[in-house]
């Protein structure tokens, strides 16, 4: 197996950065694997500290075949150190496996982005392995399924697919008609359009959206554990576009190992991920009722 580098992506999280490389240590892959960290510099003096804080940390981690270590030097902003960095170690090895400083892997995660590195490699109809999955009911579906939709909390690509990234919010707008918006936000199901048109407005600045969109225009899909092997720890409020809690199942520590030769979206796993959106945003339509009710109350 031909073992991919690892890229992490830190900025002013001392304590999840630990845990995320506590958890990455314990992969049985982990001696065998490059890791590429890239650290982004803050931006303004209130972050200083805690930005060094997470660099004296980098200098000590241990556990890995080779470390190296990018401080930037102005702040880059998250979305383009993202990019800019998967770009280059992408470019260089071919692969790559991407984390950034808030995900818990479980012990064989590591195992599965490689195998399904390497399983797919020479099949251009996927284009991205996710590590997480939104919790849903596991019962009766398989390990593994494809999907038109990519999650970014733990994820690998390869780099004949990933140079085709852009991340241009206006053209996407003149490019999508009203059928394929249906289809990007699942049927209604979530608004990931939403987030094309934010980063228009200047209220986000992301990444991760342009290469959903990116996979969709080019109609790949994107393989899923359909019980998740990561964990995001940063829905405390710490990160940048993060905010509110989630409900994430446990991680599961054992490797799926059955990967999809039949590529075809999974329509039940699709459709239990849309009862759980539809559910989430049920809930969180209550919670903004009950917010207001108790103001009158």
């Amino acid at each position: 197996m031909k073992l991919a580098p690892i890229v992490l992506f830190t900025y002013n999280r001392p304590w999840h950065t630990q845990e995320t490389i506590n958890a990455l240590t314990k992969n049985g892959y982990a001696k065998e694997s490059e890791l590429f960290i890239y650290s982004d510099c803050e931006k303004n003096e209130t972050d200083t500290e805690k930005v060094r804080a997470v660099r004296n940390y980098l200098k000590t981690i241990q556990g890995f075949k080779k470390i190296t270590i990018i401080e930037r030097e102005k702040n880059i902003g998250l979305a383009r150190n993202i990019a800019d960095g998967v770009t280059e170690v992408v470019n260089k090895f071919g692969r790559v496996i991407v984390l950034e400083d808030d995900c818990i892997v479980s012990l064989n995660f590591l195992s599965f982005m490689n195998n399904a590195l390497d399983f797919y490699e020479n099949t251009k109809k996927i284009w991205h392995i996710s590590g997480w999955n939104y919790p849903i009911e596991p019962d009766g579906l398989p390990e593994t399924f494809l999907w038109r939709v990519m999650n970014c909390w733990g994820w690998a690509t390869w780099a004949d697919r990933w140079k085709h990234f852009e991340r241009n919010p206006e053209r996407l707008i003149n490019e999508f008609s009203i059928d394929e918006i249906n289809r990007f936000n699942l049927e209604g199901s979530h608004d990931f359009w939403s987030y094309i048109q934010k980063n228009i407005d200047g209220d986000i600045s992301t990444w991760a959206i342009f290469w959903y969109a990116t996979i969709f225009k080019q109609g790949g899909l994107c393989l899923n554990p359909t019980q998740s092997l990561v964990l995001n720890i940063g829905l405390d409020g710490s990160g940048s576009h993060c905010k509110g809690g989630d409900n994430q199942n446990p991680l599961q520590n054992t490797s799926p190992h059955i990967f999809q030769e039949n590529l075809v979206e999974c329509k039940e796993c699709v459709e239990r991920i849309k009862i759980y959106l539809d559910d989430a945003r049920l809930s969180s339509y209550m919670r903004i009722i009950r917010k207001i009710k108790r103001r009158f109350i």
